[in-house]
């Protein structure tokens, strides 16, 4: 009898555990997704409690993260590696989110180095740097299904329209921000590459999607492009070391720029087109994300591995996320 009570207090015992570390690893909704570069994972996080529950193995050097519209499935642009032996990756992997593990790495063939990437209409676009292209994968044939050359150097980040009509990419090492249109060419796209600043990496859509600011890392600038003419109006000289990224608020009345050679966040007002605050984050801000909500932002500073949070408010530090090694590119997932 005794025999059989110790057994049954094991059973209930074990099975309490089991049930806490399946509370303890639910997906959080919303729910903050942190790639960790030196990791090579992705890092769900829990916003309110400010906790990692779960991390998740990728592809070598996973640089920036898209989600799907239902929450379900994260898409990883995996990089590839530096250095004497460097690998320039070819994949991107496939993450279901509720189950909590990559589910495949779409193999990508020949095109190397996938960056910037971004989920639309039921598909995954992408740039693919050393092959100066965007692409696009179809999750449900699993085929890439569209190729279109961009002809620039490093075609680094790409921005869609609401009614992907228009596609932006940076493309740094040409010192351009490309513009592709839907038109009645044979390839169902004309081409402008508009001249910014030197080496454009970070940039925005304005809400309104009426103005695009490309962060140009080598010269300290951002260039503001008209995007009904195509052409830049005004270059605004915001002093920082090396630009990385730049986001809009969501109600378009301020900018956040990421200095990775300064460690701050550099905050500039819309309307007068002058820099309200300098903000340190830590070493080497990298990634920056703004939930639809727009009170927070979250910023990765790679060198301390952790994601700080801003009040957009009082423009100041409320916190910081422990997330892993190398943070960098995030994504905002609500379901």
């Amino acid at each position: 009898m005794k025999q059989l009570l110790v057994r049954s207090l094991k059973v209930c015992l074990g099975a309490l555990l089991l049930c806490s570390t399946t509370i303890q690893a639910q997906m959080p909704s919303p729910a903050l997704l942190v790639l960790n570069k030196e990791d090579n994972a992705l890092a769900i996080v829990d916003p309110v409690s400010l906790k990692v529950v779960a991390t998740i193995p990728t592809g070598a050097g996973p640089h920036e993260v898209t989600a799907s519209a239902d929450g379900k499935r994260a898409f990883v642009s995996n990089y590839g590696t530096f250095g004497p032996n460097a690998e320039p990756g070819r994949t991107i992997s496939v993450i279901d989110l509720e189950g909590q593990k990559e589910i495949r790495q779409v193999d990508l063939g020949a095109l190397r180095r996938p960056h910037g990437i971004e989920f639309a209409d039921g598909e995954v676009y992408f740039t693919a740097e050393t092959n100066k292209v965007i692409a696009r994968w179809n999750p449900t044939s699993s085929q890439l299904d569209w190729i279109l050359g961009t002809g620039q150097g490093r075609t680094h980040m790409l921005f869609l329209t609401r009614d992907l009509n228009k596609i932006f990419t940076s493309n740094v090492d040409s010192d351009t921000i490309s513009v592709f249109e839907r038109s009645k060419d044979p390839s169902g796209w004309t081409a402008t590459s508009i001249p910014v600043g030197k080496g454009p990496e970070g940039g925005s859509l304005s809400p309104d999607e009426k103005e695009f600011w490309a962060a140009n890392s080598a010269d300290g600038s951002v260039s503001v492009i008209d995007i009904a003419s195509k052409k830049v109006t005004q270059t605004i000289d915001v002093q920082t070391k090396h630009s990385n990224r730049l986001k809009f608020a969501p109600d378009g009345k301020l900018v956040l720029i990421s200095d990775l050679g300064s460690g701050d966040v550099v905050f500039v007002d819309v309307a007068s087109r002058k820099v309200a605050k300098r903000l340190n984050v830590g070493k080497n801000a990298e990634g920056i994300l703004i939930p639809p909500d727009g009170l927070k932002a979250y910023v990765a500073a790679a060198a301390d591995n952790k994601v700080v949070i801003i009040d957009l408010k009082r423009l100041e530090v409320t916190g910081e996320i422990p997330t892993g090694k190398g943070p960098d590119g995030m994504a905002w997932v609500a379901h």
